[in-house]
């Protein structure tokens, strides 16, 4: 195995970063491209740097990065790149830190649950189905309808968790 294709955890899963990186930003070129978004330098680099890793950021995190790389000082810069992002579903806000992470399912209509490790800040990102919980037959009884949801539970990944019993 080369250098390149050098596996990294993610989330709690092992996979290629580095093609999981240049997929994520290919896509979001495309989708841009074909919706006629203007995915400027600093909203690339925005999703870039959410994209290092899979620890969630906050704003001021990402626009001190902006800043080292020139791409602005001012804090509306990275907020309007992260609501760029944000909107087009290439980003989630995590409600419980304050912070954003980037999708793993770009261009997905899907409903996202976060497990968030308290431990090393690790942020994996599941599927749920809204139609199959009890939230959403709570809702139906009641006459409600759910727009959104956003699931976040916090505990231990794997990898800690291994780390606490040896």
């Amino acid at each position: 195995m080369n250098k390149s294709s050098k596996k990294s955890v993610v989330g709690f899963d092992q996979h290629d970063h580095k093609r999981c990186v240049q997929r994520a930003l290919k896509e979001a070129d495309g989708y841009c491209l074909k919706n006629q978004l203007r995915f400027t330098e600093v909203r690339r680099r925005t999703l870039g740097i959410l994209l290092e890793s899979h620890v969630a950021m906050g704003a001021y995190d990402v626009l001190e990065r902006l800043k080292l790389e020139g791409l602005g000082s001012k804090p509306p810069i990275a907020y309007r790149a992260l609501n760029f992002l944000l909107e087009n579903g290439f980003i989630h806000r995590i409600e419980r830190l304050n912070a954003f992470v980037a999708c793993a399912h770009p261009g997905a209509n899907h409903h996202p649950a976060f497990l968030i490790c308290s431990d090393c800040g690790n942020v994996a990102e599941a599927a749920v189905s809204p139609d199959s919980d009890a939230l959403s037959r709570t809702a139906e009884q009641n006459g409600f309808h759910i727009e959104h949801t956003t699931i976040e539970a916090e505990g231990q990944c794997p990898g800690c968790l291994s780390q606490v019993s040896t």
